[in-house]
Formats: structure tokens, C-alpha cells, sequence
């Protein structure tokens, strides 16, 4: 037990040095605790594996305010159940915004389907973000057409690519955080 106690803090040390093998093994480490936690938390396993993934995300942004004085999975946890909770007073305010505008539903009849120029711009957008997508490097571009162009699950990605299913997972994380400071840069 002490073995895998060191070694989850030598994980830390080299994560906070900014080592992605180290986030790697840190996730492999603990991705069944938090999912789990959030599991049991949410109900829905949509939900937890969300939750879970911008736990991770959030802590490798912010290793370095680890406190070593506490066990990791604790922090993690901790980071997890504040996420569950901003979640939760989303959709509260989300649903309190649509009670509001039901009254307005009433009054008048909206043509959901878009019009030219909405489609228009709905196409510019597209190929502004295939463009976006082009900058990323070939692995990253391959694992974000595979989940959101292709709608592949984590599971059929990895068994595609060959790569254990958390590697996926971190892959598709930093693709999405490059992708968006390309489209930030813009």
C-alpha cells in the first residue's frame, strides 16, 4: 500500500511539473472513485462521466493548489461535488427561466425551423470550426471527429484507436481545451 502511496505522490510532483504521462496515471488512478462518487450522486450516467471529466480538467488547471496535507482523492471529490452542485443551480435557473418565458410561449407561435440566413450562418460556423479543428494535430482531430462528427462512445473510440478508454477521455480533454484557445485567439 505504501508502494502505490509513494507512487501516487510522485505522480502528483511530476503532474504539477506538468508531466502528462503523470495526469494520465493520476486519472487512471482515481477516475473509478470520482465517476462512482458521481454516480451515485446524479443517477445518470451522462451526468457522472460530464461531472468526472471536468473534474479532472479542473484539477490539472489547478494541481498546484494541491495541499498535500490532504489525501488527493479527497480534493478531488471535493472538486467534483462543488461541479455537482454549480450543475444543480443551472438547471434550477434554467428551469425558472422557462417557467418565466412560458407565459411569452403563449402569446405567440414560433417556426422553429431556421431561417435562410439562420442556416447561413449555421454553415459559416461549421466551417469555421472544421478550420479550427484542421490547426489541432492529427491524433486530436481523429479523437474529436470520431466523439462529435462520427458520435462514436468512449468505448468504440478506444477499440478504433486501439487506446485504453481513459486515454481516450484525456485525449478528447485536451483536444477540446486546444480548440478553444484557437477559437479565443481568433
Amino acid at each position: 500500500m505504501e508502494k502505490t502511496e509513494n507512487s501516487i505522490k510522485e505522480n502528483i510532483q511530476k503532474a504539477k511539473e506538468g508531466n502528462q504521462i503523470a495526469f494520465s496515471a493520476l486519472l487512471d488512478t482515481f477516475w473509478n472513485d470520482v465517476y462512482g462518487f458521481q454516480l451515485l450522486r446524479t443517477k445518470n450516467e451522462n451526468d457522472a462521466e460530464d461531472i468526472t471529466i471536468r473534474t479532472f480538467s479542473r484539477a490539472f488547471d489547478k494541481i498546484n493548489t494541491y495541499d498535500e496535507a490532504y489525501e488527493f482523492k479527497t480534493w478531488l471529490i471535493t472538486i467534483s461535488k462543488n461541479l455537482h452542485v454549480d450543475l444543480i443551480r443551472k438547471r434550477k435557473r434554467s428551469l425558472l427561466d422557462d417557467m418565466d418565458s412560458q407565459g411569452d410561449v403563449v402569446k405567440k407561435v414560433l417556426d422553429e425551423s431556421p431561417s435562410v440566413e439562420d442556416q447561413l450562418i449555421i454553415e459559416q460556423n461549421l466551417a469555421n470550426l472544421l478550420q479550427d479543428i484542421k490547426k489541432l494535430k492529427p491524433h486530436y482531430q481523429k479523437v474529436i471527429n470520431l466523439r462529435y462528427f462520427n458520435e462514436l462512445s468512449y468505448a468504440d473510440i478506444a477499440k478504433e484507436l486501439n487506446e485504453p478508454v481513459n486515454n481516450i477521455k484525456v485525449k478528447l480533454l485536451r483536444a477540446k481545451k486546444l480548440l478553444a484557445e484557437i477559437i479565443k485567439k481568433k
